[in-house]
């Protein structure tokens, strides 16, 4: 899976480099989004709140009626969450208070917030609630990175995974700098998480990578780790695109193998869905396919009994208007949210699967 990333500070989506420096900004957030929704989640970070400086609520509550979104930075509290989750937000990611408690004295403590996640997840469930361990040194890092929590990743990442269902990894050293992610920090977590859910029959805890990512090879690594990728400065520069990301992020390893004119290409099943949940038809899709249902916006597949590109509606126009794509939680099957200009099924039904209830 690729997740965007949209980081508002000052009213405005930013990207810093190392959390610090500002390299760049724009002011189209409502373009932002409805263009980052098309390819997966989009997570909005308020940097405002995370930093204690303000906050954007305002401006970001009306984002999360425009696509599906996580919210992360500054939320302190179950309330806090528990407002983003009600206001209509996919996960919150939790980062600082998962790991740091400040009591009526002013004395601070790093250890972790059983309590408060027990609390939390009580609240809202595990399943809306990600888990930001952002390290520096292979060491937790808090309070936009500044602070040093002397809790080590590896055994800080198991202890929290009972709590998730999704890790947000940031190596801060990388953030930014458009080198590649850490590769060794990823498998490293991948591995003892992996080791984690099978001693103790845990169900999945997905892992996302941010930092440093700045191609699609690395894209495609990352997929091969079993971990989804956050972009941010490599989607801003132009270093990488959403659709290409989307694309490198599958795992055609698992595809059908179909011989084609061309050689062995793979396939993965493409599932249409209207708006309103209609399942339309099962097709399959390579990436060409992807390419093109991207550059056309209509909904393409493979035909493998004519062995070639297959856009739906080409001559009839009854086209399949694509609004938006997804993986399935293994990235071997894709669904597409389309608008069907007319019946899909060569029967003249509007389904292939006739009349659903």
């Amino acid at each position: 899976m690729v997740v965007a990333s949209i980081d508002i500070q000052g009213g405005k989506a930013v990207q810093l480099k190392q959390g610090r420096d500002l390299v760049l900004q724009k002011d189209n957030l409502n373009a932002l989004i409805a263009e980052f929704d098309i390819y997966g989640e989009v997570a909005i970070i308020d940097l405002d709140a995370a930093m204690g400086k303000g906050n954007n609520y305002d401006l970001i509550k009306p984002l999360l009626q425009k696509g599906n979104c996580r919210v992360g930075g500054g939320i302190r509290t179950v309330a806090d969450a528990e407002m983003w989750i009600k206001a209509g937000a996919e996960k919150v990611i939790i980062g600082s208070s998962a790991f740091k408690n400040t009591d009526t004295n002013g004395n601070t403590n790093y250890a972790l917030q059983t309590g408060f996640l027990e609390n939390l997840k009580n609240t809202i469930g595990r399943e809306h609630i990600i888990i930001a361990v952002d390290a520096r040194n292979g060491s937790i890092v808090v309070d936009g990175w500044k602070t040093d929590t002397g809790l080590p990743l590896p055994e800080t990442a198991v202890a929290v995974a009972p709590y998730t269902c999704e890790l947000l990894f940031t190596s801060v050293a990388y953030e930014g700098m458009m080198g590649g992610p850490d590769f060794d920090a990823v498998r490293q977590l991948r591995n003892v998480i992996d080791t984690f859910m099978k001693n103790n029959k845990h169900s999945n805890v997905e892992i996302t990578v941010a930092g440093g990512v700045s191609n699609l090879s690395e894209i495609e690594k990352l997929a091969q780790i079993n971990c989804s990728v956050q972009l941010g400065m490599a989607l801003y520069t132009g270093a990488v695109s959403l659709p290409d990301g989307f694309v490198a992020s599958l795992n055609w390893e698992k595809g059908q193998k179909f011989l084609s004119k061309n050689g062995e290409i793979s396939l993965l099943p493409l599932i249409a869905q209207a708006l309103d949940g209609t399942v339309l038809m099962l097709g399959w899709t390579d990436k060409e396919a992807l390419d093109t249902s991207f550059s056309t916006g209509h909904l393409c597949f493979h035909s493998r009994s004519r062995d070639e590109l297959w856009l739906k509606g080409r001559h009839s126009g009854k086209t399949l208007d694509l609004v938006k794509i997804r993986a399935d939680c293994d990235r071997d099957a894709v669904l597409a949210i389309v608008r069907p200009q007319g019946e899909v099924c060569h029967k003249g039904t509007l389904s292939c699967f006739g009349r659903l209830l």
